[in-house]
């Protein structure tokens, strides 16, 4: 089995349960193939293998990984949809941040996840991706996120107004700080923060959810991810800021952004007992209640 090992930070206290996780998959014969940086990182601390293989692009991975194990937070996770891209390569996300919502492996569940992953008793959970068109190509061939497209205001306190359009139909100007469109994935991140309802994986729904709206009677709405998303932009501002996930790009009120469902989707490796479900009851303490 090939595994590719994706992180970006370390923290001394984690050594511990990285070291278990390393001797655990060398026992186990695995062929790893790491982050470059995260091995240079790791090398004078952590017995590693002396000679694995590297990955630092997306192109390195193609056909080249089984899995992919994500060691970090959500942030982490997210930062790995750049390398496996449109691959279908499952990523397995271990926790080694705070709440680890997308990372649902705790560090000390670790051993006992990998031992499920080998025995072959997990599922992939298949999760929907949004993809943003705009002119001039302003996320390049990486266009698309597995949580949301924000747009926001840059350096002022003025509103934000997003004319928003589905499917060529008028749906409402958004006097607001700004909008965010939500996958299902992202409905439990920032939309969530913002009022906006949580949305199961297979939904196949996208939320719009304005933030810190100017107006009483705004809400979010569910609408299908087949629909198209239209949106222009105005304000006092000459620039505004826009998000896919963690990269964000300054444009003018002359962009257009056309938001839609990306033609594939990311597969997240879920170990058997657990769901999504399971989840938003453990991580965001949902339906708390003394009487359950």
């Amino acid at each position: 089995m090939n595994i590719a090992i994706f992180g970006r930070t370390e923290a001394e206290a984690d050594e511990i349960y990285l070291r278990q996780l390393f001797r655990k998959l060398g026992e186990s014969g695995t062929n790893l193939i790491f982050y470059k940086p995260y091995y240079e990182m790791l090398i004078n601390k952590i017995e590693l293998p002396e000679k694995p293989d590297f990955f630092t692009n997306h192109q390195d991975l193609a056909g080249k990984a089984d899995f992919l194990f994500s060691i970090g937070g959500d942030g982490t996770l997210l930062d790995t949809i750049a390398f496996i891209r449109d691959s279908g390569i499952p990523v397995l996300g271990i926790n080694l941040g705070r709440l680890g919502y997308l990372s649902s492996i705790s560090k000390e569940e670790t051993l006992m996840a990998i031992d499920k992953l080998f025995e072959g008793k997990y599922r992939l959970d298949k999760r929907t991706l949004l993809k943003v068109n705009t002119r001039n190509s302003l996320f390049g061939d990486f266009n698309y996120a597995l949580n949301d497209l924000v747009i926001t205001r840059k350096d002022s306190n003025h509103l934000v107004v997003t004319h928003v359009y589905v499917d060529d139909l008028y749906l409402n100007s958004y006097w607001a700080d700004g909008l965010i469109v939500a996958t299902p994935t992202g409905s439990t991140a920032y939309s969530l923060s913002s009022g906006g309802p949580i949305l199961t994986p297979g939904s196949e729904n996208f939320v719009i959810t304005p933030i810190a709206a100017h107006n009483l009677t705004i809400r979010p709405i569910v609408i299908s991810d087949k629909s198209k998303i239209r949106i222009r932009i105005e304000g006092r501002d000459r620039n505004f800021l826009v998000s896919l996930d963690s990269r964000t790009r300054i444009i003018d009120s002359e962009y257009e952004l056309v938001v839609e469902k990306e033609d594939f989707k990311v597969n997240l490796v879920q170990i058997a007992d657990k769901t999504f479900f399971s989840a938003i009851r453990d991580k965001l303490k949902w339906g708390l209640d003394i009487r359950n």
